[in-house]
């Protein structure tokens, strides 16, 4: 079954201007951001809620919640059973992700991912990493 709701993976246009504002106004604290593979990702603790991931390669203004689950087969099987679409895998340092686009009424649909996580806490041990050249941000 579904679990927490682990990210928000927002994407912005301009990363750096979107962490500055975050940072400034809205109260949020950096745990780490990369620049790699022609992406550049942040992950910022707003609030009590699911870490916020803003980055500039997901199209500007969308919203892609990613829950977390026990085991990501056998989630994707009931879903697709009850109606979701598969869009496709994704990775991520912590496990696998795949994306699914699941009915919301009246014609609409959205998108939403689950994650597997099988590597807990990679990206901030890899941001806690001195030899990893693809940190930014305050002692990268």
């Amino acid at each position: 079954m579904i679990g927490e709701l682990r990210f928000l993976y927002v994407g912005a246009g301009d990363t750096s201007a979107a962490v500055e504002f975050y940072l400034a106004h809205l109260g949020a604290r950096l745990r780490w951001r990369f620049q790699h593979f022609g992406a550049d990702v942040a992950g910022l603790e707003v609030g009590a809620g699911p870490l916020v991931l803003l980055t500039d390669h997901r199209p500007v203004g969308s919203v892609l919640p990613i829950y977390a689950v026990g085991d990501l087969a056998a989630t994707v099987d009931e879903l697709r059973g009850a109606g979701a679409r598969l869009v496709g895998p994704m990775g991520t340092p912590e496990g696998d992700v795949v994306v699914l686009e699941v009915p919301g009424g009246n014609g609409a649909s959205h998108e939403l991912a689950l994650l597997e996580v099988v590597r807990p806490g990679a990206m901030d041990h890899a941001y806690a990493d001195d030899t990893n050249d693809h940190r930014v941000g305050p002692g990268a």
